[in-house]
């Protein structure tokens, strides 16, 4: 399923961004400034790079990466054991009515563009592409 679509196919509402994008801009410097009481999760340096949130605003799923792609594990683990204080502080600094429950992923996006760039360097599809460049100019 694409990033910017819901499970119903559509596309997420302005709310539904605006509401991701601040929950993810006050996530990052809240992992950054090491704002939680968690040794283990003050210690890494996790990247929050997307925040879906539902369109009731309930459920906020953030995808992380911890810097350099290891210990993915651990950082998940770490971040869903301290859930309830991430999510007591993001409320407190956020001027939401309702504050969504968070849950946390493992972002794949950089792996998918590796594996993409990776088939688009073999052989056959270079061939591929280059004969259809080749028939796109004989038409043009």
């Amino acid at each position: 399923m694409a990033k910017n679509t819901n499970r119903a196919g559509r596309a997420p509402s302005q709310r539904q961004l605006r509401v991701g994008e601040l929950i993810r801009r006050t996530l990052s410097e809240v992992l950054m400034r090491g704002e939680v009481h968690a040794p283990d999760l003050n210690r890494m340096s996790i990247t929050v790079s997307e925040v879906r949130v539902t369109p009731d605003l309930r459920i906020a799923t953030a995808y992380v990466l911890p810097l350099g792609g290891q210990g993915q594990e651990e950082a998940l683990a770490c971040l869903r054991e301290n859930r309830h204080e991430l999510r007591r502080i993001i409320t407190k600094k956020m001027a939401l009515k309702h504050s969504p429950e968070v849950r946390y992923e493992i972002d794949t996006t950089f792996d998918r563009m590796d594996e993409t760039r990776r088939l688009l360097e073999q052989d056959d599809v270079q061939r591929d592409l280059q004969a259809r460049d080749d028939v796109e100019d004989d038409k043009a």
